[in-house]
């Protein structure tokens, strides 16, 4: 080391004042402007000191620079204020110290720690910094300049190979986005297809609800057009049965007639006709006169047979069918007029016997329910309404 860096050490190891840029040997100068300065914010240091922007390499900018620091000039000086600021904590954190071997403590710590450029430059400008102390400073940034140079080959290899996997990674992941969209696709003209057939689903139950309404508002049309229609199928019903019992009247009047035509010759017995029982076969000791009858069930063709048993003992007949053709709501009219009814529980619906049971109980009217739609049935069933209860 020189006399005039000696005497500065000298100096500053009894006094206070902390050594400048241009103070230090030169041998620290080139480790300082390496470590303490990034290459980036050198450069724009160095150019804003020379007004021009440099066209030099950052080889040319570091060397121009440490040569610079050798003595005091603007370069060196605005070295020497960018270390300041940038480094002011460590400053603050050196200033604690009061003997060399306090600031040895302190630089042993920061490279320990890993934390060197700010601790490099309070420490080589520290007061308590002797030369022996500044040349140890100097080795030992020098090694960390070399270890850190290793682990930037390292970090370089880790990066290479980082590179090549996350160029892998990036070719199964185009692979996969590619799958993606490919499914998305499918699932997408699914949904399409899906959407059209729901669509079209929909469509055909407007279709479908629509003609139901059109059909519901015809048949309302066509009620509306034949009032009462069930009354008269149950008229015409009834017309049809009094037309065929007009029929075989007419018929038994016929032969009847013939036959008196014909004294001489015994008549015949005149046959029944093929839907009637024989009544004349059957006893009925029985009178139910102005007593209203009502038949409720049967065979329609047996009609005629039961209105015969039932006016023979003097009653008046009627007759309803059970609910299979005529309409229920007269079943409640005919029940109120009858007097004695006669349900004929095999040929009945169970709507139209629960109404005539109900209708027997609550009016306390006499029902005589028979299994058998038979003649034979309908006479016992009178004999028994004949007997006091």
């Amino acid at each position: 080391m020189c006399d005039k860096h000696a005497s500065l050490h000298e100096s500053c190891a009894t006094g206070s004042r902390r050594r400048r840029v241009w103070e230090l040997s030169s041998t620290s100068h080139c480790p300082l402007v390496g470590v303490a300065l990034p290459l980036g914010a050198l450069r724009k240091l160095v150019e804003r000191v020379t007004g021009g922007r440099l066209l030099h390499d950052d080889y040319d900018i570091h060397v121009g620079a440490v040569s610079e620091c050798a003595l005091r000039n603007p370069l060196s000086e605005a070295l020497q204020k960018e270390l300041e600021r940038r480094y002011a904590g460590d400053i603050a954190r050196f200033r604690a110290a009061k003997s060399t071997e306090e600031v040895a403590a302190l630089w042993a710590k920061a490279v320990a720690a890993g934390n060197v450029p700010g601790a490099f430059w309070a420490g080589l400008t520290h007061p308590r910094c002797t030369a022996d102390l500044e040349q140890r400073m100097c080795r030992d940034i020098h090694m960390v300049q070399h270890q850190a140079g290793a682990c930037v080959r390292a970090d370089m290899d880790k990066y290479n190979a980082l590179l090549l996997d996350n160029a892998r990674l990036m070719r199964e992941l185009a692979r996969a986005q590619g799958r993606c969209q490919l499914l998305q696709q499918e699932k997408a003209e699914m949904a399409e297809r899906h959407e059209q057939q729901l669509m079209q689903a929909r469509a055909a139950t407007i279709a479908k609800d629509t003609d139901i309404y059109q059909l519901r508002h015809a048949l309302e049309s066509l009620k509306a057009e034949v009032p009462e229609l069930e009354e008269r199928k149950r008229l015409a019903n009834r017309l049809a049965q009094m037309e065929e019992r007009e029929a075989a009247l007419r018929s038994q009047l016929a032969a009847l007639k013939a036959a008196a035509s014909r004294p001489a010759v015994e008549p015949p017995e005149a046959p029944p006709p093929a839907s009637e029982t024989p009544v004349e076969a059957v006893e009925i000791p029985i009178r139910l006169v102005n007593r209203s009858v009502l038949c409720v069930g049967g065979r329609s063709g047996s009609v005629p047979v039961y209105r015969n048993v039932v006016e023979r003992v003097g009653a008046q007949f009627a007759h309803h069918d059970g609910g299979l053709e005529d309409s229920a709501g007269q079943l409640d009219a005919s029940l109120a007029a009858a007097d004695l009814v006669i349900c004929q529980t095999g040929c009945i619906s169970h709507h139209a016997y629960w109404r005539v049971k109900d209708h027997c109980k609550r009016t306390g009217k006499r029902c005589i329910f028979i299994d058998n739609p038979s003649v034979s049935s309908l006479v016992r069933g009178l004999q028994e309404a004949a007997t006091p209860v």
